[in-house]
């Protein structure tokens, strides 16, 4: 054998031997993942339901918040909606008793904005409190014209209202005697619709050190369906998932196996995405720190950004599935005693 042909076997070899400790790792990675509570994820999960989506998603997308754009009458009375739910709720804020609000000040702002405001609730981690996932949607959108109103039902009441019902079934849970072992942090953003600035805000100025944020669940858009899936609505883009941690995109295929069996659609992820997805919503800003992300998204349709994105038009069972998804993997996150790390950063 030549000296040619022995150095070929040898990197063959090589190769094939780290294929097999990487594709061993990744199976040690999913065996690992098990869900010990499933009667409770569905008992919980059952609190989320289409009739209250509905409700709480008519009166967010509704025409009294005049298109919710930043800084703007309008969206101060829908941040003043989310604050009060939270305080009927007896969900408190980590910035002291029914205060809620991140106030941003008009110097961050390029726009001519005087101030807005991130609105923030938690639920405290009883094992790891100082240990958080941040659950997060932006609360903003398009504002209204001299004729219409931009009700941004899909972008994004529709992620709004997903973040009610998953604090409200995270509270239910806890009352009953099975509250989260990490802190919860549920954040509407402001400002996502100006160059994410919100999010922006906030990890320049974090409640929680981000070294202890374990993940970013952001939900932008779950509401509706886009002309990719008309003949397929069950299904849900995942972006990120997989970018900085391995074991984070395995912990969500395993809840969606176990609770929702959606089509996981990974296309809008790929680093090559013409669109680039990944960086325009509120998770990239925790992405570029570190931290975690699972990006949720139903993709582009007609009516993004115009006047039609109206309440009708909300597949509400179908957000109420995706909603349970995310509670799911948010419940695994918080529960399990080992937590998820970025390993695609070492």
């Amino acid at each position: 054998m030549t000296k040619m042909l022995i150095y070929a076997s040898v990197i063959s070899l090589v190769g094939s031997c780290a294929h097999k400790r990487h594709t061993e790792k990744i199976q040690d990675i999913k065996d690992s993942i098990v869900f010990e509570d499933v009667n409770q994820v569905l008992k919980y999960s059952k609190s989320i339901t289409s009739e209250e989506l509905s409700n709480h998603l008519y009166t967010f997308s509704s025409d009294e918040f005049q298109g919710r754009k930043t800084g703007e009458v309008g969206h101060n009375k829908a941040s003043k909606f989310i604050k009060d739910y939270y305080i009927n709720q007896q969900i408190p804020s980590p910035l002291g008793v029914e205060k809620y609000y991140q106030h941003i000040p008009k110097s961050f702002f390029s726009n001519d904005i005087k101030s807005s405001q991130n609105i923030i609730s938690f639920i405290e981690g009883s094992t790891y409190p100082d240990e958080v996932i941040i659950i997060s949607a932006h609360s903003d959108h398009e504002g209204y014209s001299d004729t219409e109103v931009y009700n941004g039902a899909d972008d994004n009441a529709s992620g709004t209202v997903a973040i009610l019902e998953i604090a409200q079934a995270f509270k239910l849970a806890k009352e009953q005697g099975h509250g989260p072992k990490r802190s919860i942090v549920f954040i509407h953003f402001t400002g996502e619709e100006l160059n994410l600035t919100g999010s922006r805000y906030y990890v320049k100025h974090p409640i929680f050190p981000l070294t202890k944020t374990i993940a970013n669940l952001n939900i932008d858009m779950i509401g509706r369906v886009d002309n990719a899936h008309l003949d397929n609505p069950n299904y849900i883009y995942l972006i990120g998932s997989d970018r900085l941690s391995t074991k984070l995109h395995y912990i969500s295929e395993k809840a969606n196996r176990e609770f929702t069996n959606l089509e996981l659609d990974y296309k809008l992820n790929s680093e090559n995405d013409v669109n680039s997805y990944y960086s325009r919503s509120d998770h990239y800003n925790f992405a570029s720190k570190g931290v975690p992300v699972i990006f949720y998204f139903n993709g582009e349709h007609d009516d993004y950004h115009k006047p039609t994105d109206t309440p009708e038009k909300i597949n509400f069972p179908l957000l109420e599935k995706r909603t349970k998804l995310i509670f799911s993997t948010a419940w695994y996150l918080v529960n399990s005693d080992e937590p998820i790390i970025a390993d695609k950063l070492q």
